[in-house]
Order: structure tokens, then sequence, then C-alpha cells
């Protein structure tokens, strides 16, 4: 005769409400911090810029760590590697692009010109009677503040120092990223592993799977976002000027920086190129070349600069990056903004993992048993 041993029956899993009342505290501590972030937001810029450098510099320290460098030192050469880099890249860009600017504004006059006397009349538009550009007053002015007026930093240095405490400020989180940087990148890895230690027990198993699909998914949008904005940048830049447009490189780093928002980035930039080319030139054909240079910019991007550095595991809808990035703005300034993306990606493997409990819930099988699937990750309750 066999006896079976009994199992001790499993305790009822805590229902939410029971959860919120035993765990108030904690819950109004979580809304608390939320909303001492958002009344902070103002000041948080320098930790932002900080924490998303530290997080794309981590890979590469680590990698250094595995040559046996100590962490301290890999830092060190990471930093002294970048920095040298983007000194270098301010170097060769920064003179340029000043060229651009001013060329840019000395053309200011003569595409008003153009604008009232043949822009506004091929399309059928008159200007109010009474109504006049004057090109001549704002081109005499240019010229009589034109040697005062010929160094860009000297002139946002000046219009800065007017307003000292926006001066101060604009000093302390130049000083404090670099600073903070430094810190955050050093003590990364035990940063990540004192939250990990932090959350309930119950949750750790859940919350590694999900960490490391919230890590590739930002892996991947923001290190590969910024290789491709790049990448454009050097192509819109390259593409424009070959075009024979003046101001070509101030365009192209402008088409580069907004195509992280879909659609809209890449159609303000067209219509810019082709406004200014339009006014260079006075003729419709030299379109046919920024055209061409837009279509091929746009092909290389969702044909192999994506694919290749972003890839398919972000999914985000173009709707859902633009309103992202305006509700960051609104919300947050431009701290939002900066981290409008990164958030929604996360936000977005949140929903995944969600939506794969709905399936699965009773609610939405009205009593009936789960149906019969592969075993899906463990996902956070």
């Amino acid at each position: 005769m066999t006896s079976t041993i009994s199992q001790p029956p499993v305790p009822p899993r805590p229902s939410v409400l029971a959860l919120l009342r035993e765990n108030w505290v904690w819950f109004a501590t979580g809304v608390a911090l939320l909303l001492l972030f958002y009344l902070l937001g103002p000041i948080l810029s320098p930790f932002v810029v900080s924490a998303i450098f530290a997080y794309l510099g981590d890979p590469l320290v680590d990698r250094l760590e595995r040559l046996r460098l100590s962490r301290t030192a890999a830092v060190g050469v990471v930093f002294v590697v970048v920095s040298g880099l983007i000194f270098l890249a301010l170097l060769l860009v920064v003179p340029l692009l000043q060229q651009q600017i001013l060329l840019l504004v000395q053309n200011i006059p003569d595409w008003m010109m153009w604008v009232q006397g043949t822009g506004l009349p091929a399309i059928g538009v008159k200007l109010p009677r009474g109504v006049h550009l004057d090109a001549e007053g704002l081109r005499k002015v240019l010229t009589e503040h034109w040697d005062s007026a010929s160094d860009i930093a000297s002139i946002v240095l000046n219009r800065v120092s007017r307003s000292t405490p926006a001066l101060l400020s604009f000093v302390a989180d130049l000083l404090l990223i670099p600073i903070v940087t430094f810190y955050l990148l050093r003590d990364w890895d035990r940063i990540v592993l004192r939250l990990r230690e932090l959350l309930p027990r119950r949750l750790q198993p859940a919350f590694g799977h999900f960490a490391n699909e919230t890590d590739g998914v930002l892996n991947a949008l923001v290190r590969g976002q910024l290789l491709v904005m790049v990448a454009l940048s050097l192509l819109y830049s390259v593409g424009l000027y070959l075009a024979g447009l003046k101001v070509a490189l101030l365009i192209g780093l402008f088409a580069g920086l907004v195509s992280f928002i879909p659609y809209l980035g890449f159609f303000s930039a067209l219509v810019i190129a082709c406004v200014a080319m339009l006014v260079q030139t006075q003729a419709v054909f030299p379109l046919v070349w920024v055209l061409l240079v837009f279509g091929v910019g746009q092909v290389v991007e969702s044909g192999i600069l994506t694919p290749m550095l972003v890839g398919d595991r972000i999914g985000l809808h173009p709707v859902t990056v633009i309103f992202a990035i305006l509700a960051g703005g609104q919300l947050f300034g431009f701290v939002g903004v900066l981290a409008a993306l990164p958030a929604a990606a996360v936000l977005a493997v949140l929903v995944r993992h969600a939506l794969k409990r709905w399936l699965r819930s009773p609610l939405y099988l009205g009593g009936l048993a789960p149906p019969a699937t592969e075993a899906d990750p463990p996902s956070p309750p």
C-alpha cells in the first residue's frame, strides 16, 4: 500500500487592494519621488545628460576592464579618447559652421527681395497695401554693424552675459556634466546591481529578463540612433555640397539631428533645403539635385542604416515617437525631450509584457483556461 504525501496548500495571492493597504507607505513614497523629480525638472538636465553618457560609455569601460585595467583607469582612458575626439570634431566643424551661419545672415536681404519680387508673385500672393519688406534697410543695418556682428561666438557670449543667473547656470551645467558622468561611469555596474538588490525578492527573476530586454531596446535606440544621426549628417552635408548649396553643412547637420523624428524631421529639412536652393539659384531645375540627395538619404536610412544600426527591436510607431517627444518637452522641457525616446522604449517593453499577461488573464478569457502556448519568459506582475 502506497502512501501519498500531501502537499501544503498554496496560499492565495493577495489582491491589489490588499497590497495597497499593506504597503501604502512605499507606494506613497514612490509617488512622492516622482513628484519630486517633476518639480526638480529644470535642474536635472546635467544629470540626465550624464546618465546618457555613462550608459553609452559603460560597454567600452567593460571591454577595457577585460584587458585587466582597473575600473577607474578604464574610465579615464575612455574620457581622454572621447574628449579628444569631441575637441577635434569641434575644431574642424565649428569654424565651417560659423562661416555657413554668416553666409546665411549675409544672404537674408537677397532672400527677402526674392520672396517679395519673385516668390510671392509666382504663386499669386500679393502683400497687403502699405506692407513692404525693407530688404535694403536690413542690408544697410547689417553692413553698418557687420564688423561687430561677424563673430558668432562673441554675439552669443554677449547675449548670454546680460543675464548673470542664466550664464552661471549654463556654466555650472557644463562643469557638472563631465564630473557627474565620471562618477556615474565608474560606479555604473555597482549602481545597477544595487538597484536590482532593492527590488522585492519575488520580482527579481522577472525583472532580470525585463532588464535584459529593456537594455537591448535602449542599446538599439540610443547608440544606434546616434550613429544614424551622424551618418545622415555627413551624407546630407556632402550631398548638398555637391548639389551646389552654399549652406550645405548647416542644413545637412540640421537634417541629421532631426532625423530621430520620423517623417517630420525629414520633410522639414527637405523643405528648408529646397527653399535655400530656390532662393540661391532662383531656378527650379537645381531642386532636382536636392530631391535626389534627400531621396538617396531616405533610401540609405531605411534600407541600410536603420536595419543595421537600430534594428527592429524597438517597435515604436512613428506617431508614438512624435507624441513622446512633444509630451516630454511639454512636461519636463529640455530634459523631457532628451529622455522621451528612451522612456517611450521602456514603456513599450512594459506594454508588451502587460499585453501578454492580459491575454492570459481570467478577465480576458472569461473564466476559461489559458490557451496552450510556448513557454513565455517571466514577466513582472
